[in-house]
């Protein structure tokens, strides 16, 4: 039936289309823009009977609107939305910052083959005449779907190798790459908006004891129990930690000057040294040694990096060590 027939919501698809139509545990969300009342409601009916979420816009405005409040996989849009062109609608969602692609269908009585080749052209995924068939549309819906799917399916795989990437084997915390990677953005951000950024080293105390009287498994069980501990002893939700190799980890403070992040390293220590770990059904007492660093406290001819800020804490982490351990150790500051 052409859609610019007159509509049937009793009736808009067929036994035989409904039979090839196989509902999705997680069906796709579509957007349906169309200015003409008994045209978008006959296809958010068609949308629907086919095993989607149909949501509804009747015009551009509304359209954008609707995307502030919920990501649509596919969009099927009038080529003339009152005074707005479809085609400029579709330029408009392709700016928004969605976490997914979007398939933009445009339905249109232009559709001559200079006129879909220039839609096409112009950003649209598929052009379709308003003369399409029920079972013809429906079937561009699935090939749509079966797209939008592949495509999520390739970003989460690589957003899951990308974890992978930055996550350390043994604790499930971060580790160094996502350190290096992270560092750098959290440098920018505090130069761009010159606010303060600490940094703290922390090395367990003894670590090879532990290894050498209790075993490399009640080793790696002590890393797993203080990467948490760290990560839950944060005051804040940006605030993070990440494993640098062996029993040394760091700390990243955001918009932190250094009588703050001492603050947070003492904190960190106690949580360390007052509560003893469980390998084996055995406890023990662990105890830890940290090295601060801060940006205001670099020497002004270092040029500012993640590096120079290492290289601080871990000189104010070896005096911990030579101390005596089980303390904290930082650099005079104007916040000391």
């Amino acid at each position: 039936m052409p859609l610019t027939s007159e509509p049937d919501i009793r009736r808009v698809v067929s036994d035989e289309t409904t039979q090839l139509i196989k509902l999705s545990e997680n069906p796709l969300l579509v957007l349906v823009v169309e200015d003409d009342p008994l045209v978008r409601e006959r296809l958010a009916a068609l949308v629907t009977s086919a095993g989607f979420i149909a949501h509804t816009a009747h015009s551009a405005a509304q359209a954008i609107y609707a995307f502030s409040e919920e990501f649509f996989s596919i969009v099927i849009m009038d080529r003339m939305l009152g005074d707005v062109d479809g085609i400029q609608l579709s330029q408009q969602i392709r700016d928004l910052p969605l976490p997914g692609y979007v398939y933009m269908i445009v339905l249109t009585a232009m559709d001559s083959s200079e006129q879909i080749v220039a839609g096409l052209n112009a950003g649209a995924d598929d052009y379709v005449s308003k003369r399409v068939t029920d079972g013809e549309l429906i079937a561009r819906l699935r090939a749509a779907s079966r797209i939008v799917t592949l495509e999520q399916a390739l970003r989460d795989t690589i957003a899951d190798r990308s974890r992978a990437a930055a996550t350390d084997v043994l604790t499930g915390g971060h580790n160094r790459r996502y350190f290096a990677k992270h560092m750098a953005r959290e440098l920018k951000r505090a130069q761009r908006f010159q606010s303060t950024l600490s940094l703290l080293l922390l090395d367990i105390d003894h670590f090879k004891q532990v290894n050498d009287r209790h075993g490399h498994a009640a080793g790696d069980e002590i890393l797993k129990q203080f990467s948490n501990r760290i990560r839950y002893s944060l005051p804040r939700d940006y605030d993070w930690s990440a494993r640098l190799g062996g029993e040394e980890f760091v700390v990243v403070l955001p918009q932190t000057d250094l009588a703050g992040a001492r603050v947070v390293a003492e904190r960190l220590r106690k949580a360390v040294e007052e509560t003893p770990f469980q390998i084996s059904q055995a406890e023990l007492s662990i105890t830890v040694s940290v090295g601060m660093s801060a940006l205001t406290t670099l020497d002004a001819d270092i040029e500012p990096s993640a590096q120079a800020l290492l290289d601080q804490a871990d000189h104010y982490l070896y005096r911990s060590k030579i101390a005596g351990r089980n303390r904290v150790s930082c650099p005079p500051g104007r916040n000391d």
